[in-house]
């Protein structure tokens, strides 16, 4: 898929009529963002290294935190160091089960783990919030995707890998295969992601409707 194949399609369907952002470092925010989609499906021949791994995670000493709390810890994954094993502990695609996502040959190999070391609280799952979108973004900043998994056995998970803490959150990184298209919907209208032809389609509520 081209590098610009959303932001392309975003216009087709959205119109052109953003302004132009200055982009930092070669990319703008608004075209990070608009790569940035859950994929369910990886490339196996583009390995994901755990120095790659290292530089996704690395935004996490760097975002904001509830009352700075600083709660989350990070365990690197990879096919080398359990990847593989710690897939089939996981769910994919809730809103597709006919599909049995992810297609064979298209696991992810790949997780940064997140624990928490204090119990689920609003400011923890802020915090949650805040590492997940950064470390997506960053993903798509060195052209990779990832996906986050809430559905997985986390006692088996925590067994697996020998973890001090409960896990709280997976995100799955790897290249993407999917190819994925952004529709614009009413705020009543269904939200759930779908495919046809090919293309996994992500139903968006525009801007407009959105402010109140």
């Amino acid at each position: 898929m081209a590098d610009n194949y959303l932001e392309k399609r975003y216009d087709e369907v959205f119109g052109s009529g953003r302004k132009t952002v200055r982009k930092v470092g070669g990319k703008s925010l608004d075209s990070l963002l608009l790569k940035n989609r859950s994929h369910r499906g990886f490339d196996h021949e583009v390995p994901v290294t755990m120095e790659q791994l290292r530089t996704i995670a690395g935004v996490n000493d760097k975002i904001p935190s509830g009352r700075n709390q600083q709660v989350l810890r990070f365990r690197l994954v990879t096919r080398e160091n359990g990847g593989t094993e710690l897939q089939k502990l996981t769910k994919l695609g809730a809103a597709l089960p006919e599909l049995h996502l992810p297609f064979p040959g298209t696991e992810p190999e790949a997780f940064i783990v997140i624990c928490t070391t204090v119990p689920e609280s609003k400011f923890v799952d802020i915090d949650l919030g805040i590492s997940l979108q950064s470390m997506l973004l960053k993903a798509v900043e060195i052209g990779l995707n990832g996906i986050a998994i809430g559905a997985f056995d986390k006692a088996a998970v925590r067994e697996l890998l020998d973890l001090p803490l409960d896990p709280a959150l997976l995100v799955a990184i790897g290249k993407g295969t999917d190819k994925i298209q952004l529709t614009r919907i009413t705020p009543d209208a269904p939200h759930a992601y779908y495919r046809k032809e090919g293309i996994h389609y992500v139903p968006k509520i525009h801007l407009d409707d959105l402010l109140i």
